[in-house]
């Protein structure tokens, strides 16, 4: 191998490293945060054989070797009979990775394509059967938390779609208790970018198992909606990380909703009250040079 080949490779290298510091950062501090994981759990971490997974798995895996505190691992597949799933590739990496592991097998794949009309956004019932399979699992094996790969891009997505499309302001929670009240789901990649778990998944070398049946409908809302946040972050850098930053600094007093503020109560009482009427006066609402020249859309 020649000098400039050693090079290079010498430099991938330091960035796949330096990259990997910031994502087991950037989960450890998520991890923190919410409460995630305590001494003694059972973590059943969702592998469906997608970067986003494979990153998860990977990152929880070399968290543990410096953890202050001890807890299991268990990776867990869904095998949901699509056509041409290489059913060999999870079981052999997990057997070579030394982690527990349980394939799953269950025929999603038919019920979806026989209830959802062709051209039709299957995600919905997809995910619902989904769950429903994994909180049984999770019961089977003890589980004290189900961990899914969801990051801080499909947060913020999720968001923009509930803003869009359903009239709401929710996000998608970094800890929840599930469906059925019995789980604690935890999405530890809650400040992690996509792009870095994409770096990260081709440093590596993970053997992704393309899905075919959701995530590539590109007449999906959330293409749409992924498109125009990386479509923001090319014109204007760091307006993402600002609207994710405003999801964890939410003021309940200057939204509409009176159930979760007691609007209706509200006197005056002639104490000054610093979350009062200035809510827009603030230096940091003023328009960049960048957004006042934005034309409208």
């Amino acid at each position: 191998m020649n000098a400039p080949d050693t090079k290079r490779l010498r430099k991938q290298a330091f960035e796949a490293n330096k990259l990997l510091k910031r994502l087991r950062r950037q989960v450890g501090q998520a991890i923190a945060d919410y409460d995630m994981i305590r001494a003694g759990d059972r973590v059943m971490v969702c592998v469906s054989g997608g970067k986003d997974s494979y990153g998860l798995l990977d990152i929880l895996l070399k968290l543990r070797e410096h953890a202050p505190l001890d807890f299991e691992i268990v990776a867990v597949n869904l095998d949901q009979r699509h056509p041409g799933f290489p059913e060999h590739v999870l079981p052999e990496y997990l057997t070579a990775l030394g982690v527990p592991f349980r394939v799953v097998v269950q025929d999603t794949y038919s019920v979806v394509k026989r209830v959802i009309p062709e051209g039709r956004t299957m995600c919905s019932l997809c995910s619902r059967l989904r769950r429903g399979v994994l909180y049984r699992v999770a019961k089977e094996i003890g589980a004290t938390r189900i961990a899914l790969g969801h990051h801080r891009d499909d947060i913020l997505e999720t968001f923009f779609l509930n803003l869009f499309f359903g009239g709401k302001l929710k996000a998608m929670p970094p800890k929840l208790s599930s469906d059925d009240g019995h789980h604690v789901v935890i999405r530890p990649l809650a400040y992690v970018r996509e792009r870095d778990l994409e770096a990260h998944a081709a440093a590596r070398g993970f053997p992704i198992v393309p899905c075919n049946l959701c995530g590539s409908q590109e007449n999906l809302q959330r293409q749409q909606v992924k498109a125009m946040l990386r479509e923001w972050e090319k014109r204007f850098p760091g307006r993402v990380e600002t609207i994710f930053n405003a999801l964890g600094h939410v003021t309940p007093s200057h939204l509409l909703d009176a159930a979760l503020f007691d609007l209706r109560s509200i006197e005056a009482t002639g104490v000054a009250n610093a979350d009062g009427d200035i809510a827009f006066d603030e230096p940091a609402f003023a328009e960049s040079a960048a957004d006042a020249t934005d034309p409208p859309s």
